[in-house]
C-alpha cells in the first residue's frame, strides 16, 4: 500500500509540473517600472526590500543606501538622475565584519540603517552594528572600491548613526541606541569625532531623551540649516508611528520638538524615515 500511495503522489507531481511548464509557455516576466512615462510615477519606486534608505544627492546625481543586515555583499549603493529610476551600481561592503564572526549567517544582526553623506570629495557611509559599534567606509567614487569599515566607536547598543560636518571645523556624529541589546530605545546621543571622522573623541551628550512622548526614537538624520541644528528621527515604533524633527541653535540642545508627519484619521501609517 505505501508503494502505491509513493507511485501516487509521485505521478501527481510529475503532472503538476508538466502542467505548469505549458501554462508558463507563453508568460513573459515583467519587470516593475514605477516611472509612467509621462511625467508622473507610481509608488512603490523600487519594488524591492531595501530597508532603512538613505539618500545623498551630489550635484546631479542621487546615491542610495540601505540595510543589509548580515548578508553579503553588504550595503547596497543605488543610483538615480531623478528620485524615481533607480539602478543597482555597486556594494560598499563587499564582506561583513568582524570576519571571524560573520563567516556563518548571523540573523538579526549586522549592518543597521546607514547614512551616506558627501563632505570633501569624499562619500561617506555610517552605519551601526548593534553588537560591535559604529562603523565608518568612504570613497571617492561610490562605483567603485570603498574603504574597509572603521570602527569608530566599539559599543554593543549603538545603532543608527549620522555626521555632521559643521562650519567651525568640527565633526559630529548623532546615533540612537538597540532597546535589543541595552534596554535603552529612546535616547539619541551626539559625539564629536577627529577631523577625518574615523574616530569618536569624547563620550558623547544625551542631547534628548523621548522615553515619555517618544518611544521607539530611532534612525536620527543630522543637518544645519540658517544656524539651526536639526534632528529628523521617526518614534513611536513601525505600526502606529510618527516622524519628529528636533531643533536647536546649539547642537547639544535644548531641543525644540514638533511631530510634522503623523497617521492621524488616516489608514495608513505616515512614520517614515527622511533621508537626504
Amino acid at each position: 500500500m505505501q508503494f502505491f500511495n509513493r507511485a501516487f503522489y509521485l505521478i501527481l507531481f510529475t503532472y503538476s509540473i508538466i502542467e505548469f511548464g505549458f501554462s508558463q509557455e507563453n508568460y513573459i516576466s515583467k519587470v516593475w517600472v514605477s516611472d509612467n512615462g509621462d511625467g508622473t510615477y507610481t509608488n512603490p519606486i523600487l519594488h524591492a526590500d531595501y530597508s532603512d534608505p538613505d539618500v545623498v544627492r551630489v550635484g546631479d546625481d542621487y546615491y542610495m543606501t540601505a540595510s543589509s543586515f548580515n548578508c553579503t555583499p553588504g550595503l547596497p549603493i543605488l543610483h538615480s538622475k531623478d528620485l524615481v529610476n533607480w539602478k543597482l551600481i555597486n556594494y560598499a561592503l563587499t564582506k561583513q565584519y568582524p570576519l571571524d564572526v560573520f563567516d556563518k549567517p548571523q540573523h538579526f544582526k549586522g549592518v543597521w540603517a546607514p547614512c551616506i553623506r558627501y563632505h570633501d570629495g569624499e562619500y561617506y557611509i555610517y552605519y551601526g552594528d548593534p553588537d560591535f559599534g559604529i562603523y565608518m567606509l568612504k570613497t571617492t567614487d561610490p562605483a567603485g572600491e570603498w574603504s574597509e569599515p572603521t570602527l569608530v566607536k566599539a559599543e554593543a547598543g549603538l545603532i543608527d548613526s549620522s555626521p555632521l560636518w559643521d562650519d567651525d571645523g568640527n565633526v559630529y556624529l548623532v546615533h540612537a541606541w538597540a532597546a535589543s541589546r541595552v534596554n535603552v530605545n529612546a535616547l539619541l546621543t551626539v559625539h564629536r569625532m577627529n577631523k577625518e571622522g574615523t574616530k569618536m573623541i569624547d563620550e558623547g551628550k544625551h542631547i534628548f531623551d523621548g522615553h515619555d512622548a517618544h518611544p521607539t526614537l530611532e534612525g536620527p538624520k543630522f543637518y544645519k540649516r540658517n544656524g539651526y541644528y536639526y534632528i529628523f528621527a521617526p518614534a513611536g515604533g513601525v505600526a502606529t508611528g510618527w516622524q519628529l524633527i528636533l531643533r536647536s541653535k546649539n547642537i547639544y540642545g535644548p531641543y525644540e520638538e514638533k511631530i510634522v508627519l503623523a497617521q492621524g484619521d488616516s489608514e495608513i501609517n505616515a512614520r517614515i524615515k527622511v533621508v537626504g
